[in-house]
């Protein structure tokens, strides 16, 4: 198996690129969607994703004086 697949592991070294990021955005989507058992919309599968994977700062903004 290594030898049929040689030439696309052997292409890491030359660009360093993996697909680890996007592993770990689906392994939290998987667990989002396991979590919530269903979602009665779409749009609110979406939204948890965005929500959860998106690294949003929610914390108020406070006016300076």
């Amino acid at each position: 198996m290594l030898k049929r697949h040689l030439p696309n592991l052997l292409t890491y070294f030359s660009y360093r690129i993996t697909n680890a990021a996007s592993e770990g955005f689906n392994s939290v989507i998987q667990a989002l969607q396991y979590a919530a058992r269903g979602f009665k919309s779409f749009k609110n599968y979406r939204t948890r994703i965005l929500f959860y994977c998106g690294k949003l700062n929610l914390r108020p903004q406070l006016a300076c004086h």
